[in-house]
């Protein structure tokens, strides 16, 4: 007997990917209740995906409790897709205003009801990270988007399996399909003007050379004046984030350590304490993060930096671990 959900999926994957072409895509599936990845992550080329193992394989993790997720994928590099998380609801005419400003999407996905994901190609050439982030935060602010979305490599749904969020269940229980409502082979026609300016932007954000020694002064205990614009610092976060791999490496990113990590880096190419100490305050994703004393955490984190970078060469930074810190 025809196995027609089968069928369904094939055909949706196939729309799918015939919309947004590529050498090959990264799959990730995570579970929805514990927020893991399934073991491994997979780079299929669009004949492999659609094969009839392929999707039953994908269809038995979905089945399990899985999210399907899928991106163009080109190492260290964005393929020239930009995604988009739209509240549909609160802009119904978000699709028509991108359209009509250039911006015309070559994929849509409704993830769940009011909830629609959009892939706009911008480029047929890959771009770099920070341009990528740039243009997808640049759109969302445009468009009424998901500004937590908007990272070079970030994961959209793969249409022909539910949504398995528990938040997004319908009124009877059922988790939602994942739909395929628009799929069109293109490039957006104001994509070009999108990356020139994304560019620019971040060529301004580009972090000058420090003098040497510019390490040895502490971190100042009242805040500084960011170095940067917070969309600028938001920016070179986003890079060295990526640049680290720290969200393929954690999916469930600690941002603690995230923070320490991108700050040895900063601090070990020669940026200053307070400077550093500033883009973090600027660029954190949600900082302060509901911390009670932000500078104090801020000044324990260079402290750490500084002392795995240095060994004991700042022992006036170092701040003893209590209660329950984290042992790095």
């Amino acid at each position: 007997m025809p196995d027609r959900g089968l069928f369904l999926s094939l055909q949706a994957i196939r729309r799918q990917l015939a919309a947004m072409p590529h050498d090959l895509y990264l799959v990730r599936l995570i579970h929805h209740a514990t927020r893991t990845a399934f073991p491994g992550e997979r780079l299929w080329t669009a004949n492999q995906l659609i094969k009839e193992p392929t999707v039953r394989f994908l269809r038995m993790r979905n089945r399990e409790g899985c999210d399907i997720y899928i991106q163009p994928y080109v190492e260290n590099y964005n393929a020239g897709y930009i995604l988009l998380d739209l509240d549909y609801g609160n802009n119904p005419f978000s699709l028509d205003r991108m359209r009509a400003n250039g911006h015309g999407p070559c994929v849509v996905l409704q993830t769940s009801h009011g909830h629609l994901q959009a892939w706009i190609r911008v480029s047929p050439q890959p771009l770099q990270l920070t341009v990528a982030s740039t243009i997808g935060k640049e759109l969302a602010r445009a468009y009424g988007g998901d500004l937590a979305s908007t990272d070079g490599r970030h994961l959209g749904r793969l249409a022909g399996f539910t949504n398995q969020k528990l938040s997004r269940r319908q009124r009877n229980g059922y988790a939602p399909w994942v739909r395929l409502v628009y799929a069109q082979l293109g490039l957006a026609t104001q994509g070009t003007a999108l990356v020139e300016a994304a560019m620019r932007l971040v060529n301004r954000a580009s972090i000058p050379p420090k003098a040497p020694g510019a390490l040895s002064g502490p971190l100042r205990r009242k805040p500084v004046a960011p170095a940067h614009h917070p969309a600028e610092a938001y920016q070179i976060y986003q890079a060295w984030l990526h640049r680290l791999h720290i969200p393929q490496r954690f999916p469930q990113t600690d941002w603690s350590i995230a923070d320490k990590w991108i700050a040895k880096e900063l601090l070990q190419q020669g940026t200053s304490v307070t400077v550093v100490a500033a883009l973090l305050r600027g660029g954190s994703p949600g900082f302060p993060r509901g911390h009670a004393h932000p500078e104090d955490y801020l000044q324990r984190t260079l402290a750490r930096a500084l002392s795995e970078l240095q060994g004991r060469a700042f022992p006036a930074l170092r701040a003893p671990c209590v209660g329950n810190a984290p042992p790095w």
